[in-house]
């Protein structure tokens, strides 16, 4: 493979690697941050030395090309490191979220038969290492410190020796697989999704670029590394010269204390994300002179919160995207010059080089403004799951379509509005109920801050909403007030038969509303 220009096509994207990638960048910005992590500044050209050095002493010490390698810690520049020194050795990245138990851990390193998984020792207060060891029983491969200490593990920088400073690294191909990163495993085990170098590169390319991202930006890492949209933040800044700023606490005040020291000037989210922060007391106290970008997805996002962001957050630009982990987190985004009606009622138009289209369940494709299923077909679709074949070709067809498993409608100028995922979907006499469409509603009342709605079965209809809501300081309002706020603006059927106030929403490891926790408590 070639070495790559300053500004790489598409097609050189999907024609290289990681390290190739990480090579361009060190040549471009050797002296700028691209880590800065508390108290430490990885820049471009150390990041190539030091997973270049990581990569030879995890090669004398036996990883080789085409074994997985797990990581399991939190986001920090050693996770980059270590992620692009697995990539160097030819070995597959199994990133697992460090929100996991040991037990959901040792599960996921058995079942893609991990070598070697790289993880916390005794740090704070708990020692990852410590609890894998005890899940000897499930997994037993050999276990490398990132950070701290455990007597049954040895550290990544204790592997490195003057010995396999000459250590000789395979060579790698674009098509190789590079990672594989877990569906949510609500239905079960978790699926391993395989993506490969070129894939990542060329999708977070145009990512980046759609973004508006530029060298000297200042991206707030809070989805962890292990999740699509935390890969496209620190695969995007190192393809444009940006600084990723890795942070665990996503309360308000510390959020807000971070942007301020830090000049932050991206900043990711869902869409809870900013309306946790903004109902926050810091808000109003809050510097965010910084912020240029605002990036959110996984979520409807509510009318109210586009202009709030733009008149209160001062966001010249605001984006929204959907993806899947099978389609390497990406399939439509919006335009920065994209109305914020647009913004709210769409998640922009597919990808360059991406096919989208919505069918009914007999597989026609429906027209413009009718709902259907979301398929997807084009360079992000994942290679398939890992070991699984028979569940790769129930997702992805013949013909090769990745089925998304969400309901949307295209308009007639290709923008995508996402209506629900299928499986959130409910019938009430027959009728299909969006829950995103009642939330969207719900969203706009005036004492409600947040607010999720689940289907639950009922004897008589099928099954009926109950609309979970965190209300806004001192708030008070009737169900009955609700139900005529409702009713004003949906049909009869979508109105939730039950309103439940809560003090906050349930998360899940992605950072998304766990709606299966609020059908539970339903």
């Amino acid at each position: 493979m070639s070495e790559l220009s300053e500004e790489p096509t598409p097609e050189e994207w999907a024609s290289a690697t990681l390290p190739k990638a990480v090579d361009r960048a060190a040549t471009l910005w050797p002296d700028q941050p691209f880590v800065r992590d508390e108290g430490a500044v990885l820049t471009f050209e150390a990041l190539r030395m030091e997973s270049l050095r990581a990569a030879r002493a995890l090669a004398h010490a036996g990883v080789e090309k085409g074994a997985r390698v797990g990581i399991w810690a939190p986001n920090s520049a050693r996770w980059i490191v270590a992620a692009n020194a697995v990539m160097r050795t030819g070995a597959i990245v199994a990133s697992l979220n460090f929100r996991y138990t040991a037990h959901e851990a040792a599960n996921i390193l058995a079942q893609v038969g991990a070598s070697h998984a790289l993880t916390m020792g005794s740090t704070g207060d708990r020692n990852a290492a410590a609890e894998l060891v005890e899940r000897a029983d499930t997994w037993a491969g050999r276990i490398v410190l990132l950070e701290g200490d455990e007597a049954a593990a040895t550290s990544l920088d204790g592997l490195r020796s003057a010995e396999n400073e000459t250590q000789t690294l395979p060579g790698l191909d674009a098509n190789d697989t590079a990672d594989l990163i877990f569906t949510s495993g609500t239905t079960g085990q978790p699926k391993a999704v395989m993506t490969s170098h070129g894939q990542i590169l060329r999708t977070f390319d145009a990512w980046a670029r759609g973004i508006t991202l530029q060298p000297g930006d200042r991206i707030l890492a809070l989805p962890p590394f292990s999740h699509s949209f935390g890969r496209a933040i620190w695969v995007g800044c190192l393809l444009r010269g940006a600084t990723v700023i890795p942070h665990a606490d996503a309360t308000p005040a510390a959020m807000f204390e971070r942007i301020a020291r830090d000049r932050v000037s991206v900043w990711p989210g869902a869409p809870s994300m900013y309306q946790m922060a903004r109902s926050a007391r810091e808000f109003e106290n809050a510097d965010l002179s910084s912020l240029r970008v605002a990036v959110t997805g996984g979520a409807p996002v509510p009318i109210e919160l586009v202009h709030q962001l733009r008149e209160e957050f001062a966001f010249e630009t605001i984006v929204t995207a959907y993806g899947l982990t099978e389609s390497t987190g990406c399939v439509t985004m919006t335009l920065p010059e994209d109305p914020p009606e647009k913004v709210a009622t769409t998640s922009g138009r597919p990808f360059p080089g991406l096919e989208v289209r919505c069918v009914e369940p007999g597989g026609g494709v429906m027209p413009a403004g009718e709902p259907g299923e979301v398929c997807v077909r084009g360079h992000t679709v994942m290679k398939g799951y890992w070991n699984e074949p028979e569940r790769t070709a129930e997702t992805i067809d013949e013909e090769g379509w990745l089925h998304t498993g969400d309901v949307g409608v295209l308009d007639e100028h290709g923008y995508l509005r996402i209506m629900d995922r299928l499986k959130d979907m409910y019938v009430l006499n027959g009728f299909n109920v969006y829950p995103a469409e009642i939330e969207g509603q719900l969203y706009a009342h005036p004492l409600i801050d947040q607010v999720a709605v689940v289907g639950v079965p009922d004897a008589k209809v099928g099954e009926v909403g109950v609309a979970f809501m965190v209300l806004r300081d001192v708030a008070a309002i009737e169900d009955e007030e609700l139900r005529a706020w409702c009713r004003e603006r949906l049909a009869a059927y979508k109105v939730p038969k039950q309103f439940r106030r809560v003090s906050e929403l349930p998360l899940n490891a992605s950072g998304k509303v766990d709606k299966i926790a609020l059908a539970a408590m339903a």
